[in-house]
């Protein structure tokens, strides 16, 4: 499997362009990672170990991926556009918090991913709105969502 940043076109050939990184993983076998694909986590993930990722997409047309831990071969969260579900959803960050990171108004956007709880019902699939995670020039952060109606358990697929 060729890993290359999501919100790119993808490509399933290694002769992409780029250096690759070779890693091993218990959900995918071996993958190969576009170097500049990685996403460092300076400040880890809640309750995860582990500060260097790759999203990886096992399908095209999904729109979830998968957050696999470079570091921790049994780690891999999934992960989604938390847009693609819910209209009006909207990351809101203490004044403190956004300038810590670097996220200003009217500054560079990041990707927004939320990570997504799945059972064998998918009616009862839930998303973490509260906790999201914002990836910008290959950092990644999880946030404490200031949002109002954010919760640790959205439904996916409401009723």
């Amino acid at each position: 499997m060729i890993a290359t940043p999501v919100n790119i076109a993808a490509s399933d050939a290694p002769d992409a362009g780029g250096e690759f990184e070779t890693h091993q993983t218990s959900r995918f076998g071996e993958v190969q990672v576009l170097v500049d694909s990685i996403v460092e986590f300076p400040d880890g993930l809640i309750g995860v170990g582990g500060s260097r990722y790759a999203l990886l997409r096992t399908d095209q047309a999904s729109p979830f991926v998968w957050l696999q831990s470079l570091t921790e071969p049994g780690l891999a969260l999934p992960v989604t556009n938390p847009h693609r579900f819910v209209n009006d959803f909207e990351v809101e960050l203490s004044d403190e918090e956004g300038e810590r990171l670097g996220f200003t108004e009217g500054g560079e956007p990041a990707d927004v991913f939320v990570t997504v709880t799945a059972t064998s019902v998918l009616a009862d699939f839930t998303i973490n709105t509260k906790a999201p995670i914002l990836i910008r020039e290959r950092r990644g952060y999880q946030v404490l969502n200031q949002a109002a109606g954010v919760a640790v358990k959205t439904p996916l697929f409401p009723a």
